[in-house]
């Protein structure tokens, strides 16, 4: 593949909630894990399921169909755990997020890739960095760093420390 085909297209993980397919950059994903329940932390914002063990790091467990606005995931044989290396300004904000299932790494001409869909209203697309449209429906391309605002991440960063005290 030519340098100029390369910058063209990005690498994405696709994966489900439910029957929404959503995609995020593969260069942020550290590793897919098989669920396993996490150790439950008091106090945290309700789609925080937990901290997870991750080769001696302690890593959030988010549910992002909570954090998205949408019911709680039922874990099922297919479910997973993207372990995701999300750069933020100052630093690194390593998360788990759950999802009900991984499908696939792909490539996305960047031709492809719409901007989020205006609807009239006003509607929590902060957190969309796109949609790619493909024969068996859409695709929605999270922007990992607006999913985590500013206002939140400061709680998940110190959370390790927290488990360890």
């Amino acid at each position: 593949m030519s340098m100029a085909a390369e910058k063209r297209e990005a690498q994405f993980v696709t994966f489900s909630l439910g029957e929404e397919v959503f995609a995020v950059p593969v260069e942020s994903v550290r590793e897919i894990l098989d669920h396993e329940e996490s150790f439950q932390l008091p106090h945290g914002p309700e789609y925080l399921l937990g901290l997870r063990d991750v080769r001696g790091q302690g890593v959030p467990i988010i549910d992002l169909r909570l954090k998205l606005g949408r019911t709680r995931t039922v874990k099922t044989q297919h479910t997973r755990i993207l372990v995701m290396d999300i750069p933020l300004a100052d630093r690194v904000l390593t998360v788990g997020l759950v999802a009900d299932r991984v499908f696939e790494v792909i490539p996305f001409r960047l031709e492809q890739i719409e901007g989020a869909p205006d609807i009239g209203i006003a509607w929590r697309s902060d957190y969309i960095r796109g949609v790619v449209r493909r024969e068996t429906g859409f695709v929605v391309i999270i922007d990992l760093v607006r999913l985590f605002t500013a206002a939140e991440t400061p709680a998940l960063t110190n959370l390790p420390e927290m488990a360890h005290a």
